[in-house]
């Protein structure tokens, strides 16, 4: 077990004196029912309140944003079924308080007593440290609650989470954290300082953390305003929040993702927006105009050639004029690739293509288009009975250029979108030659 947890840790945070206890922690729910944003699980017919109402908890891993009652959930949870509450977090704990909190457990079980501990920060453990859970979860010593901000599926062990359910927890809509902020004026007896506007504005920039946007009121609670402020002052008084992005976590994934699909979708407006939500986050640039240049390939292709060539012209700016500046090339080719016309034909026939190759890669090419620089090649027929089609009517033989034993193929199939319709034309065009040269 030590060398699952081995490392030194920082000691945890000491309790604040109660007169210096933060909003946020003064507000936190007493009952589930208090609990705002999260009726999905924790009303009548959610995965919580079905456990609480059977008095049975089973190991649950927490996901979601900061700020959305994660903590507090797993407090009333061991409240409502009687067991008893221990904490810890990944980013403090190490061995000792690891050993210590499940000696305490099993001796507590052994009273009757059961024990929920809550971590959180879960993923922060490390594969190996996680493994060290599975035995007290197994063997009933403590409930596990989880708590993490970060997809379970990357972050934990295939084996921890065969054990555990996880459940959702959604991000605070608006109507969400109004009702937080009602809460906080009824508990300080007053309402904050700020005109209807300026509470919208205040609500919005929280971005659905809930503990954020206290911590904010807070700080408006603890000034003396002769007037109400509007947006613009409370902009100039308080900092926003800053997006929660992780460049190499599932935001980074989520956010590239939803950028591609906009595109394909020829929305122009969201496509921009998920650039400018990545790039004004510290995203790489070159990152982004990586992914764009794919999706000019793979799903405008031929339809608009062109679309390929912006991409490459916004590399060469970018490179030229730096950011910020640059940054306007490359949302030049975003929005060329979200408005031009579609076609996933050349990538579909890419993947055919290399599908066959790795099929047949054995097979001669046919012995009539092989070049014969040798007296011995041309002798067994090498280049024999070629076409030049540069010297035929319309520049086309109609050869058969596929090895023999494998009949002809038709990778790519051009849609009728965009320049694609001419060049479906003119191969429609070349098969019509190929047919009467064979009748």
């Amino acid at each position: 077990m030590a060398d699952l947890f081995a490392g030194d840790t920082p000691p945890p945070p000491q309790p604040l004196p109660a007169g210096n206890t933060p909003l946020a922690d003064r507000m936190r729910p007493a009952r589930l029912s208090e609990v705002v944003g999260q009726q999905h699980l924790t009303g009548p017919e959610g995965a919580i309140g079905r456990m609480v109402a059977a008095g049975r908890l089973s190991s649950t891993i927490l996901w979601g944003p900061p700020g959305t009652g994660k903590t507090s959930i797993a407090r009333l949870l061991a409240a409502a079924v009687g067991l008893r509450f221990v904490t810890i977090s990944a980013v403090f704990s190490g061995v000792a308080d690891l050993k210590k909190a499940f000696a305490e457990a099993r001796d507590h079980a052994r009273a009757g007593q059961r024990t929920l501990l809550f971590v959180d920060e879960i993923h922060r453990f490390n594969r190996a440290q996680q493994d060290g859970f599975l035995p007290f979860v197994e063997d009933g010593t403590v409930i596990l609650i989880g708590a993490t901000t970060e997809n379970p599926s990357f972050e934990l062990n295939a084996a921890l989470l065969s054990r555990a359910q996880v459940l959702v927890l959604k991000r605070l809509d608006d109507a969400a954290l109004g009702e937080l902020l009602a809460r906080a004026e009824s508990v300080e007896g007053r309402c904050l300082p700020l005109t209807a506007d300026a509470r919208a504005a205040l609500i919005g920039g929280a971005d659905g953390d809930g503990r954020f946007m206290l911590n904010q009121a807070e700080t408006l609670f603890a000034v003396d305003v002769p007037e109400p402020l509007d947006p613009a002052a409370l902009s100039t008084f308080l900092d926003r929040r800053l997006a929660v992005y992780d460049k190499d976590r599932e935001g980074h994934y989520n956010l590239i993702s939803a950028l591609h699909k906009s595109m394909r979708g020829s929305d122009p407006q969201a496509a921009l927006y998920y650039l400018a939500r990545m790039l004004t986050a510290g995203e790489e640039p070159l990152y982004v105009l990586r992914r764009i240049t794919r999706f000019a390939s793979e799903d405008i292709g031929l339809a608009d050639p062109q679309a390929l060539v912006q991409c490459l012209a916004a590399r060469d700016a970018y490179a030229f004029l730096g950011s910020p500046e640059g940054e306007l090339a490359i949302a030049q080719a975003c929005l060329y690739c979200a408005t031009a016309p579609k076609s996933n034909a050349a990538y579909r026939a890419q993947k055919a293509a290399w599908k066959s190759a790795r099929e047949t890669g054995s097979l001669q090419p046919p012995a009539n288009i092989l070049n014969a620089p040798t007296k011995l090649m041309k002798d067994i027929g090498y280049g024999r009975g070629y076409a030049y089609d540069h010297d035929l009517d319309e520049g086309f033989s109609g050869a058969d250029y596929w090895p023999d034993g494998m009949a002809a193929q038709n990778y790519y199939q051009p849609t009728g979108r965009g320049h694609e319709k001419r060049i479906a034309e003119r191969m429609a065009y070349w098969k019509g030659l190929k047919d009467a040269a064979r009748d």
